[in-house]
């Protein structure tokens, strides 16, 4: 009772200061209106009692476990649905309580815990990822040239952008650090004529990128392997990393640099393409979101800064001699996920079990919020083994754009 007492109190102070268009409607019908508005944008239905901590102290990660593990249940759009969270979790959340969220999380990111991370977030099937996916199923940050392109096309931009920028020439080797379902490769093989080896750690995608492989009669131009960038050998001309150093750890980064470095060759150049933190000291500021990533979507997940990992790539033996932000190609790339996911909702929901349903729906909105709101970002760096001569630098970026 006196829980339910303070909940009336909370719901009637978000009312007064921030007057968003959401109802909540409590388990025994009562209805809690937190704005003036004449129809809800957001309805959100209270299951019981239990859900009532979540929302008196609502950080993003207490308000996602709560939807996720079926406490609440939300009608709406989904951005207004995560707008409503941050608005939630920003009105209510005091200072003092904020600072309980700005934590940086440190992992050991052992080649068995890695192993386990990545196949908890890409091996819950290839048929889901296919059907919100692009049609070559890439899953990082596509490039919008003009900003009108759909997505299939904005992915493509993107692989021929990375293999531009690094200048792959026919004949080159071309290693793919975390190569997806395999479309970086394809392309680099079919269209720059590159001979490349690809490295995951998902089984699945392994399974279904070999196939790929196979059905393009692209074997002898690309391998692909089960196994840690920890434990390739060899040079390559080129070398390529998409989305992957977001799994290393910050701690790892200039032992994972300096792999890269030892892997290229002397002439050779690199491509480092992930998501950073906003903030320098790399903490959590997403009011608790960086909670439930990690419990439900990324394990062990962990972004740094951009001056950090240039610091670390550099200290690795690599020198950066390009940086493009893709911040607004990412927020642009979730809402196409996002929007294809709520169309497939049907298909989806009879591919995957409710949990994972939520987590996903959330994830993908909750992430085009994000980089939308200059939250987290996305940097493209693209480095050469320190110690060159000036020379082996372009004079400007024109060729990237031929």
């Amino acid at each position: 009772m006196v829980l339910q007492k303070q909940f009336m109190q909370w719901a009637e102070n978000i009312r007064v200061q921030a007057d968003v268009q959401a109802r909540l409607v409590l388990w025994d019908g009562q209805h809690l209106d937190l704005g003036r508005f004449t129809t809800p944008l957001v309805t959100v239905h209270v299951k019981g009692a239990s859900a009532l901590p979540y929302l008196l102290a609502p950080t993003m990660g207490k308000l996602g476990e709560a939807y996720v593990t079926g406490k609440i249940d939300l009608e709406g759009k989904i951005t207004d649905i995560i707008n409503l969270g941050f608005v939630l979790a920003r009105n209510t959340v005091s200072e003092s309580r904020k600072s309980l969220h700005n934590f940086t999380r440190f992992f050991s990111h052992t080649k068995q815990e890695d192993l386990r991370a990545i196949q908890f977030h890409y091996d819950v099937s290839n048929e889901f990822y296919k059907l919100w996916l692009d049609r070559n199923m890439v899953y990082s940050c596509a490039y919008f040239e003009n900003g009108d392109e759909d997505l299939d096309t904005a992915q493509l931009k993107k692989i021929d952008h990375i293999l531009t920028k690094i200048k792959v020439q026919p004949g080159d080797t071309l290693l793919d650090i975390g190569c997806g379902w395999g479309a970086l490769v394809l392309r680099a093989a079919d269209k720059f004529g590159a001979r490349c080896v690809g490295i995951t750690l998902s089984e699945r995608q392994h399974a279904l990128a070999t196939e790929r492989v196979r059905e393009a009669g692209l074997q002898d131009s690309i391998e692909i392997r089960l196994q840690d960038y920890r434990d390739v050998q060899g040079q390559f001309d080129r070398i390529t990393s998409v989305g992957m150093f977001e799994h290393v750890g910050r701690e790892n980064l200039p032992a994972y640099f300096r792999r890269i470095h030892d892997l290229l060759k002397d002439d050779g150049l690199a491509m480092n393409h992930g998501i950073t933190a906003t903030h320098p000291d790399e903490a959590d500021r997403n009011f608790g979101a960086g909670e439930f990533l990690d419990k439900y979507v990324f394990p062990h997940g962990e972004l740094p800064h951009l001056s950090r990992a240039v610091h670390d790539m550099q200290s690795g033996g690599l020198e950066v001699i390009d940086v493009e932000n893709l911040r607004r190609h990412y927020a642009r790339t979730l809402d196409f996920w996002a929007d294809n996911f709520e169309r497939q909702t049907p298909a989806i929901k009879a591919a995957i079990d409710a949990e994972h349903y939520r987590v996903w729906r959330v994830y993908l909105a909750g992430c085009a919020y994000a980089f939308m709101q200059d939250q987290i970002c996305i940097y493209q760096l693209l480095c050469q083994k320190s110690g060159k001569r000036a020379d082996s630098i372009e004079w400007s970026r024109k060729y990237i754009y031929h």
